[in-house]
């Protein structure tokens, strides 16, 4: 009998650690088992909203019918007994919408494409990953190791829950092994899970990849024989994967091979492998992320305008210019990237990172909905073709480090299909769905995480202060940052320009004249220091100390302030979660994020040392 009570306690235990450690992420409804769902249509992705219904609505009766009368997209509408989609996608995401608690409506997506960006490699680890190894790829002595299919199919139910339709499996640092047989194989098992989900999927490239297989001597895009090798290669794919998505390109930037290794431009390498892909419906996602050695002395964040405004108009149809949000690189903060101003004629999309590689990692709970909201302010949506978001999947049992990152997952989705939603209300859906719908926990957590990102911006650059991370793993303050082999880009120096005069980067038209990149309004708002908005002060202009802030403090007391005001806020939010809010939230994702959060306080708390240290040795030197 003992044996028996020790193994039942042992069961009960393993299930509860089990259902409790955030792998179930937001989807846990609960079984109802009373809904009877009407359909006369049949496929996988109707048989994957009828389970859905089936089992989790709590209505009685519900009809699912394909109306060729409403727009041609992904939307769907409900009027209370009839769920309605122009596209088989449409009622799936409609069943989740209903499922979430959205009654009543019609909705149709902003963005047509609206993709996750996995930046996974083979050999299974992940760049910028903090959250595990890759759930698609892991190879041992050589040899492939097979995903999980059930992961693969719970990663595809989750994504389809909040309308995200593509993936793109691999590294923008690209193995030419992606294109090799072998890949292509698992890449079309892992189509084959997702295709229920509607989510297609794509892959980056290796630009000079039949050269570094062996198959060409060459990788100029302007060689016939090249060309025909991606023509070849194309066909292969698409053989194998009738609906796959196109290629994601990262060309000519840090080290990676382009078309700029020929004396080519973008277009020509994006337009050779368009011609590829356009036979099957593909698209090519070329990066504007560009820097370096064709623009020694120029100021970092405007060289991709300088590259790609020559070549707008250029591309052909099916090519989508891939932008990140700010000029720079996924900063806390920073403005919008001016190519939004200036390519016109060519069709683009934005990269947002949903990895928190700037922003504390899987270690901080920073909410990033305020911050992607912050871009569309500037940015109109309607203008893009689609969104991307470099995410932050791993195997992490709880599939992303931290169990508030989830939460940008999730944001991400949601504002992928309606950017117009405010962060509050995401936060609050998101809190609902994962914790409790208790309204004091769901009030409280919804306020913590909408002060969170400003709260990072405040403990690590504040005021338009940018990239003083630590070399190459950006965890960790260093403003004093240089090492003479690095380019100076990656140096935190170049980015600050402290002296005993001031601290800030000259972008006015008395400096790099980067402001002239903004469309005229905004170019002079920013250009004076006057206008400038205080919160992104130093990133256009180099400000002496004892400037005179709008509040009446001086730049030295402000730079003190907002220091020292992020650190308080993350104590609160310590203090709020470690001596509130446990009894709402079960023993180990409460012990779990306390954790984090008490590391969070640390490293914030360094922040602010080392930065008013480091920057007090020049502001108080005057």
């Amino acid at each position: 009998m003992k044996k028996l009570l020790l193994s039942l306690f042992v069961l009960m235990t393993t299930a509860g650690a089990q259902a409790e450690d955030g792998h179930q992420l937001w989807l846990r409804y609960q079984p109802v088992g009373k809904a009877q769902v009407v359909c006369d249509l049949k496929s996988p992705t109707i048989e994957i909203a009828k389970k859905e219904l089936e089992t989790y609505y709590t209505g009685e009766r519900i009809a699912l019918r394909l109306d060729a009368s409403m727009p041609d997209d992904d939307g769907y509408r409900f009027d209370g007994s009839t769920l309605s989609a122009r596209r088989e996608a449409g009622l799936l995401y409609g069943t989740y919408a209903l499922l979430r608690g959205d009654m009543n409506m019609e909705t149709h997506p902003v963005f047509p494409l609206r993709l996750l960006n996995h930046w996974d490699n083979l050999d299974g680890s992940i760049e910028r990953g903090y959250a595990g190894e890759s759930i698609f790829w892991k190879t041992e002595n050589g040899q492939i190791v097979t995903f999980a299919p059930q992961l693969i199919k719970e990663y595809g139910r989750a994504n389809a829950s909040i309308g995200i339709n593509g993936t793109v499996l691999n590294n923008v640092n690209a193995s030419p092994k992606m294109l090799t047989v072998p890949y292509l194989k698992e890449v079309k098992k892992i189509a084959d899970l997702l295709r229920p989900y509607h989510i297609r999927v794509y892959l980056s490239i290796n630009f000079a990849s039949p050269m570094a297989l062996g198959d060409t001597k060459t990788a100029d895009p302007l060689d016939k024989q090249v060309a025909r090798w991606w023509q070849k290669k194309a066909k292969e794919i698409y053989k194998l994967i009738p609906d796959f998505g196109g290629f994601l390109v990262k060309a000519n930037s840090e080290g990676q091979p382009g078309p700029g290794d020929y004396g080519r431009s973008h277009a020509d390498g994006a337009n050779m492998l368009a011609d590829a892909l356009k036979p099957y419906g593909g698209i090519v996602m070329w990066r504007c992320f560009v820097y370096g050695a064709n623009h020694k002395g120029e100021d970092r964040v405007k060289q991709a305008v300088s590259e790609f405004k020559p070549l707008d108009g250029q591309f052909r149809a099916n090519v989508i210019l891939q932008t990140k949000n700010g000029p720079l690189d996924f900063q806390p903060r920073e403005p919008y990237s001016p190519i939004f101003d200036q390519i016109k004629k060519t069709p683009n999309m934005v990269e947002l990172q949903i990895t928190q590689e700037y922003l504390g990692q899987s270690r901080h709970l920073v909410y990033l909905a305020p911050m992607w909201q912050e871009f569309f302010s500037f940015v109109n949506p309607r203008g893009l073709k689609g969104i991307a978001g470099v995410a932050n999947i791993g195997l992490d049992r709880n599939w992303c480090g931290h169990h508030f990152s989830q939460a940008n997952w999730y944001a991400f989705g949601r504002l992928a299909w309606n950017p117009a939603l405010s962060s509050d209300k995401i936060a609050r859906e998101w809190i609902a769905q994962t914790f409790t719908r208790d309204e004091a926990f769901v009030n409280a957590v919804a306020q913590l995480m909408g002060e969170s990102r400003e709260a990072c911006v405040d403990y690590m650059m504040p005021l338009g202060l940018h990239h003083i991370f630590k070399f190459d793993h950006h965890y960790g303050p260093e403003p004093d940052g240089f090492i003479k082999s690095y380019p100076l880009e990656w140096c935190p120096v170049y980015y600050h320009k402290a002296d005993k005069q001031g601290v800030g980067f000259d972008r006015s038209s008395k400096g790099t004249d980067a402001v002239s990149q903004y469309r005229p309004e905004l170019a002079r708002k920013y250009d004076n220091i006057e206008t400038c908005p205080e919160n992104l002060l130093l990133w256009f202009h180099h400000v002496p100390w004892d400037y005179q802030m709008k509040d009446g403090s001086t730049l030295w007391e402000s730079l003190q302030y907002h220091y020292n005001r992020g650190v308080i806020t993350v104590e609160q939010h310590h203090n709020l979660w470690h001596n509130k809010l446990r009894h709402y939230v079960d023993e180990q994702r409460w012990r779990e994020v306390d954790q984090r959060l008490h590391h969070q306080l640390q490293n914030a708390r360094e922040w602010r040392d080392v930065c008013l240290k480091y920057f007090g040795q020049f502001a108080n030197a005057q």
